[in-house]
């Protein structure tokens, strides 16, 4: 049986609301040691924060970047998968975008996401 993205995946992952200042969501993801956060609009996926995202902004003053709301800072359109994709084909798909994660999805909910950091930690187990 091949793996699934499920078997891997942080499962109920932290989000961080779209009208949510930056400031507020980088202590956030510095607090809980995350590097992407699913970004939520109504309940709904609108983008993902990712530490990428964070650093093009750090250079801006603490004034400025107060000033700016996560909906202006996230990527949107993040890479979604269902928990039952294939492994082999999220990993493709990451290498193959540059992407550090995969928002896995139940119909319009997040259930997990996959990042990078989950596919080093497969792959320490599987070589133990």
């Amino acid at each position: 049986m091949p793996d699934t993205i499920a078997q891997y995946m942080t499962p109920c992952p932290h989000s961080v609301g779209s009208e949510q200042p930056l400031l507020k969501a980088m202590e956030f993801m510095r607090t809980h040691r995350v590097r992407h956060l699913p970004v939520l609009h109504g309940g709904e996926l609108v983008g993902i924060l990712s530490d990428r995202d964070v650093v093009l902004l750090e250079n801006l003053g603490d004034m400025l970047r107060d000033e700016i709301d996560v909906e202006q800072a996230m990527s949107p359109e993040p890479y979604t998968v269902t928990g039952d994709a294939l492994l082999s084909e999220v990993l493709r798909q990451m290498v193959s975008a540059n992407l550090g994660s995969a928002v896995v999805m139940e119909g319009n909910k997040v259930v997990g996401i996959f990042t990078s950091t989950d596919a080093v930690r497969m792959l320490a187990e599987r070589l133990d």
